[in-house]
């Protein structure tokens, strides 16, 4: 290359900069045009307007996350393929007049302009408020704990549950709801996203009828395809409220991909090569855009995202991924009848090493609870009343073999003192898990935010699917969210439920409250 086309790349590049980041724009080369680091930009647009959240806490800090995009829906949101440093603090007080901690981390364009800052050297047990600024632009700011030590002794931890978004299906009241509860954490089981292309109307049994809000753009398959269906959510000023109130532990079920994947298969019959390109372009912006820590970052298709947390010695948390190492889905992947295969021996729903490490961390005990946070109902429920059966097979029903293990380590180790937290059915359920007579953990599977729309306390069907299923003590068909306090004495789960979500406004109420003692999984009937 001529010195003269070099110096005109040179000057097309900073003519570039300039005019996206304004006059006060200061470009650090370095030996290479593609690696450029801006200092002191100027916006002409919020560069914030993702928000800010924080997530996988610790007993000596968590993670805090932000993502520059000034213009969210727009190919390349706003940036130049240039780093930019983003200044962040953590205080002692809401007011951010006792710093404790404070630095710098770059923003950079292969991540999206995504800030994953991995703060420590924190007091455990106790809370803290954090705030990003970039030029002359700042944050809103957000509120995020620390954990007791492990095998600290804790009292009390209280904590919500949510999850399943879709965007079209209504408003996200129910985050803005929970956000007031200021709980220690939020366990998000998945569905953040859904990859659907964005429709006017969604048909139903009455005729057509128009959805509340519209996704943006078609079905999702590139990076920048998943980007902006991410910033479409981010920008929701009551998902923003339900981050910046408490730290996220967050897990992905389907949708976040593609609807009913499993392992390296798709529901439409994709190649496994080609499906594992749209698996690393999906993965890649769920990272981009969750509070998690640098050995979540992707390698190809894959991410690590089992991983346990600790609350002193009251509560150890369990979070399980049922999609990246599970068999193919058994009887052509169908909500129906089971087929043989549901049962074969080398069905995997974990992986062995995931099933090992679970076997392990139940195994160690030092805990008086053990939750088990994860995806898919692992009640094995018959929705067809009367004669015959029918399950859905893509949740543990569909894995017969790794479901008795499942229930086998538990009653081995922690029967009695286990809980399994489950989203995905869009309803609540409160039900008993056994291997015999007597059950060993309780299962609650919350509703919700959004998906599925208003819904109803109580389905026609809903009578005659407890008659077939006496393990269920109870069900409910509205959108919401769980409250989970926990103590040495108990466990107590408040479902908490929205009148509705399909217009703003709308609030929340206990629909019903359950409580456990340790050594017994006995749930009261609805």
């Amino acid at each position: 290359m001529s010195d003269r086309l070099r110096n005109a790349r040179l000057d097309l590049s900073r003519r570039q900069l300039l005019r996206r980041f304004g006059a006060g724009a200061v470009t650090l080369m370095g030996l290479s045009l593609a690696r450029p680091v801006i200092a002191q930009p100027f916006f002409t647009s919020y560069p914030f307007q993702l928000g800010i959240a924080s997530g996988e806490p610790a007993a000596d800090g968590f993670v805090i996350w932000t993502r520059l995009a000034p213009d969210p829906l727009e190919m390349g949101h706003g940036m130049p393929a240039a780093a930019v440093p983003v200044d962040w603090q953590v205080a002692t007080d809401p007011g951010m007049r006792q710093v404790v901690a404070s630095g710098s981390s770059l923003a950079r364009p292969e991540l999206g302009h995504a800030v994953h800052v991995e703060v420590g050297g924190l007091e455990p047990a106790r809370p803290y408020w954090y705030q990003f600024s970039c030029g002359s632009e700042r944050s809103g700011r957000g509120r995020a704990m620390t954990t007791p030590v492990a095998g600290q002794p804790l009292d009390r931890a209280r904590f919500a549950v949510g999850g399943c978004q879709r965007y079209e299906d209504g408003y996200y009241t129910a985050w803005r709801e929970m956000a007031r509860t200021e709980p220690d954490f939020v366990f998000c089981y998945g569905d953040y996203i859904y990859e659907y292309r964005g429709e006017r109307l969604r048909q139903t049994w009455d005729g057509p009828v128009e959805r509340v809000r519209e996704h943006f753009g078609d079905e999702l398959y590139s990076l920048d395809d998943y980007r902006r269906r991410y910033a479409q959510h981010k920008m929701d000023p009551d998902l923003q409220a339900a981050h910046a109130a408490a730290p996220w532990f967050v897990t992905f079920d389907d949708h976040e991909i593609d609807n009913n994947w499993a392992d390296m298969f798709d529901q439409d019959g994709t190649p496994p090569a080609f499906f594992a390109l749209r698996r690393q372009m999906a993965m890649q912006a769920y990272y981009e855009h969750m509070p998690l820590r640098a050995s979540s970052l992707p390698t190809g298709p894959s991410m690590q995202m089992y991983r346990q947390a600790r609350y002193g010695d009251l509560l150890a948390l369990n979070l399980l991924d049922t999609r990246q190492y599970r068999s193919d889905q058994s009887c052509d992947d169908r909500w129906g009848v089971p087929c043989d295969s549901v049962n074969r021996a080398d069905a995997q729903m974990l992986g062995t090493a995931q099933e090992d490490w679970l076997e392990a961390r139940l195994a160690e005990g030092g805990a008086t609870w053990q939750a088990i946070a994860q995806q898919v109902m692992v009640m094995d429920l018959d929705r067809l009343p009367g004669e015959g059966r029918a399950e859905n097979l893509d949740s543990w029903a569909g894995y017969g073999a790794p479901r008795r293990r499942l229930l086998e380590g538990i009653e081995r180790h922690v029967a009695g003192r286990t809980v399994v937290l489950t989203g995905d059915e869009h309803q609540n359920f409160a039900g008993e898990l056994s291997t015999g007579d007597e059950p060993i953990a309780a299962e609650f599977v919350v509703t919700s935010i959004t998906s599925g729309g208003d819904g109803e306390p109580s389905r026609s069907d809903t009578e005659a699917i407890a008659a077939e299923n006496p393990q269920l003590r109870w069900h409910n068909a509205q959108r919401g969210f769980a409250l989970c306090d926990v103590t040495h004495r108990s466990w107590t789960t408040d479902f908490m439920v929205m009148d509705y979500v399909t217009r703003r406004g709308g609030t929340s109420s206990l629909a019903r409250r359950f409580e456990l003692e340790p050594g017994n999984a006995r749930l009261p009937a609805g």
